[in-house]
C-alpha cells in the first residue's frame, strides 16, 4: 500500500552562483512568492535578485533598545530624583545630575536591542526547527560544499508541479526533484 507524502516543492541545482542569480532573477520575475535559493558562501546582490526587500527586524530592535533607555531613565531618576533626593558632596540631584546617568542609559539601550535581535530573529527564523523537508533530498547535502540549489514551496500560489518543472529545467536547473515534507 502506497504511503501518501505532502509535497514540500520542487528543488532545483545549478552549475554555479551565476547560474544560481540568473534563475533568481526569472523566478522573481515569473512571480513566485515562496522559494528560496540555498548555496556554500553569500552571493553578491542575491537579495536584489530574488526581490527580497528591507528587513522586518529593525523594528522591533528600535523599539527594544527605546525600551531600555526608558527603563534606564526610570531607574535612575525616579531614585535619584523622587524617592531618595540626597545632595551627596555638594552634587546637585535636579537636571544637572542627567550626564552621570548617560553610561547606564547607553548600556541598558544595547542591552535591551541585543536581546530584542536576537529573540525576534528567532521568531521571524521560526527558530529552532528541529528539521526541514529539504534535507529529504539526496543531493542537498552538496549545499555545504559546491552545490547552488532553487526549492520553490509547494505552498507558493503559482506552484504547479507540472509548470513549475519545466520552468526550472527552462531556466537550467538539473535534477529537479519534488521534495516531500
Amino acid at each position: 500500500m502506497a504511503q501518501y507524502q505532502k509535497v514540500y516543492g520542487l528543488g532545483a541545482e545549478f552549475n554555479d552562483a551565476a547560474a544560481l542569480m540568473a534563475a533568481a532573477e526569472k523566478l522573481r520575475d515569473a512571480g513566485f512568492k515562496n522559494w528560496d535559493v540555498h548555496s556554500p558562501f553569500p552571493v553578491h546582490g542575491m537579495d536584489a535578485a530574488m526581490g527580497l526587500g528591507k528587513s522586518w527586524l529593525s523594528a522591533p530592535v528600535l523599539i527594544g533598545g527605546a525600551a531600555g533607555t526608558l527603563t534606564a531613565v526610570l531607574l535612575t531618576f525616579i531614585p535619584s530624583w523622587g524617592i531618595y533626593p540626597l545632595i551627596v558632596h555638594g552634587k546637585p540631584y535636579d537636571w544637572r545630575t542627567v550626564p552621570a546617568f548617560f553610561p547606564i542609559m547607553f548600556e541598558l539601550t544595547v542591552l535591551f536591542a541585543s536581546f530584542t535581535t536576537v529573540f525576534a530573529l528567532m521568531i521571524f527564523s521560526q527558530l529552532p526547527k528541529w528539521y526541514h523537508p529539504v534535507f529529504n533530498w539526496e543531493r542537498f547535502k552538496r549545499v555545504t560544499d559546491n552545490g547552488f540549489f532553487v526549492v520553490i514551496e509547494a505552498r507558493d500560489p503559482k506552484f504547479s508541479e507540472t509548470k513549475t518543472r519545466e520552468l526550472l529545467e527552462s531556466i537550467g536547473g538539473k535534477h529537479v526533484t519534488l521534495i516531500h515534507d
